[in-house]
């Protein structure tokens, strides 16, 4: 008892002396962002002794981060990039302190081993690149994105119960966002206009607002499914009903597009059908951007640099789109050509990552030229597959798509061999996230900001984990991880 009691003080005293350096240290160098260093150190320690906490407090605090810039140079995401960056490195500790917590079954597993040539690639990518620094920036922010969304959920999730709560805060987290967007627009009359201002300070704008919260509509469709009781029932249709009503006014084509997508993949999957319909897609793709840039056809689609415009009112919007006079469908045709002329330069190895904004101008056709073309945001192609291969090259879009693939095709797997109900559906869910993830990607490139990047990576550790233990349900233990101690 003495023992604890003199540990306790000896933590105590312990973090009682870096706050108070911390403080003094701040007030004379006048950076008071010192000042989280002990809070840092505290929240390290409470994750040491209980790691799922601090997992499950990412996960809560996802939907609510917001971007914050230190200087012109320098931003961040808050909360959740630090949080990333301490789970990141809490189970890499936890990993190298107990080194049977990951037996080989999830080291050679197929996804994983996609996943570890996949950033291979982008080392060898950011070796060439046309600008190392930011590339290296990129590089070092994938690693915590990897550290806190595949290393940790693979231990996290040795138990059932606790993808069944990651389920719960992610999605509840983002239910109540939903809310608070929905009662600030409806002030507003639910305008157009007015919809990235409701989201802020949560969402950049109402697109990556709008993917997220597609996303999580199939986790409450498998709450659904898998509840009995019809008071919750009841509940979850309520649920499902707002994120609707939300992603309604969230006046986004692209999530609209993608919950239809969602509809179709789940049909796919109980079909058997969308393992070979993704490769389909993928060579018919291919085939339509050869046919549109032989003898230059894609210069029949050149807009009218007057008439293109951005409309406040959303039904003009959506008219201008098909006709090519929506500014930011007009400004997409303006990268899009100047990103696939990039890609005959510099094939191999890409510009490397982070730096289209960098090289593209220089590409870019002036007949496709927008009145938002001076891309004062330094907003990249708005197409994550084509930005892969422009920043790392023809293996590096080949690596994305092989993953990609390989995830539809163990989501479609898992659903018909499992015998649980519950890794049926969750591997069904997964299948569905990907591919919406898939098709908002297919206009934007969100893969890399920690809203959409983070249920990337989620779906392909859970793919993994419910993969290997689908297999060994019938045991009363995760068959590749042990306990932590």
């Amino acid at each position: 008892m003495i023992g604890v009691l003199n540990k306790n003080k000896f933590q105590f005293g312990f973090l009682a002396s870096v706050f108070i350096f911390s403080i003094g240290f701040a007030v004379y160098t006048e950076d008071f962002y010192l000042t989280a260093i002990p809070f840092i150190i505290l929240l390290f320690y409470m994750g040491w002794q209980h790691p799922n906490f601090l997992f499950f407090l990412l996960l809560l605090a996802l939907p609510f981060s917001f971007e914050y810039n230190f200087s012109s140079t320098l931003g961040t995401d808050l909360p959740d990039e630090p949080l990333m960056i301490l789970v990141s490195i809490l189970f890499l500790f936890l990993g190298i302190y107990s080194k049977k917590i990951i037996s080989k079954n999830i080291l050679s597993h197929p996804l994983l081993i996609l996943l570890f040539i996949s950033i291979v690639w982008s080392v060898v990518a950011v070796v060439f690149s046309s600008e190392k620094l930011i590339s290296v920036k990129y590089l070092l922010a994938k690693s915590w994105y990897i550290g806190a969304f595949v290393l940790a959920p693979i231990i996290v999730f040795r138990k059932k119960e606790n993808i069944k709560l990651a389920a719960v805060i992610l999605s509840g987290s983002l239910l109540l966002i939903a809310v608070i967007a929905l009662l600030r627009h409806s002030f507003n009359w639910f305008r157009f206009q007015n919809i990235n201002e409701a989201v802020s300070p949560f969402f950049r704008n109402h697109v990556s607002y709008s993917a997220m919260l597609v996303c999580v509509i199939p986790i409450f469709y498998a709450f659904y499914q898998l509840n009995k009781k019809r008071k919750n029932k009841n509940l979850i249709k309520a649920a499902i009903l707002i994120l609707l009503i939300a992603l309604f006014f969230s006046y986004a084509r692209g999530a609209w597009l993608a919950l239809v997508a969602g509809a179709i993949t789940y049909w796919l999957i109980k079909k058997k059908f969308l393992v070979i319909t993704y490769f389909s897609t993928i060579i018919i793709t291919i085939s339509f951007l050869f046919w549109i840039k032989n003898e230059d056809r894609y210069l029949q689609f050149a807009n009218d640099y007057k008439t293109t415009i951005f409309h406040k009112d959303f039904g003009k919007h959506l008219i201008a789109t098909y006709q090519l006079k929506d500014v930011s469908t007009a400004e997409r045709f303006y990268r899009w050509i100047a990103g696939v002329r990039m890609i005959k330069d510099n094939w191999l190895t890409g510009y490397g990552p982070n730096t289209f904004y960098y090289n593209y101008k220089s590409y870019a056709i002036p007949t496709f030229k927008t009145w938002v073309s001076k891309n004062e945001d330094r907003s990249t192609v708005h197409n994550y597959f084509l930005l892969t291969a422009i920043e790392s090259g023809i293996p590096g879009l080949f690596f994305l798509l092989l993953l990609l693939g390989a995830m539809l095709y163990y989501a479609q797997a898992i659903y018909h061999q499992a015998k649980d109900s519950f890794y049926k559906m969750a591997s069904m869910t997964i299948g569905v996230i990907i591919s919406m993830i898939t098709v908002v990607n297919f206009l934007s490139d969100l893969i890399e900001t920690d809203k959409i990047g983070s249920l990337f990576f989620l779906c392909l550790s859970t793919l993994i984990v419910i993969d290997i233990n689908s297999r060994k349900s019938s045991k009363s233990f995760s068959p590749y991880i042990e306990s932590i101690s």
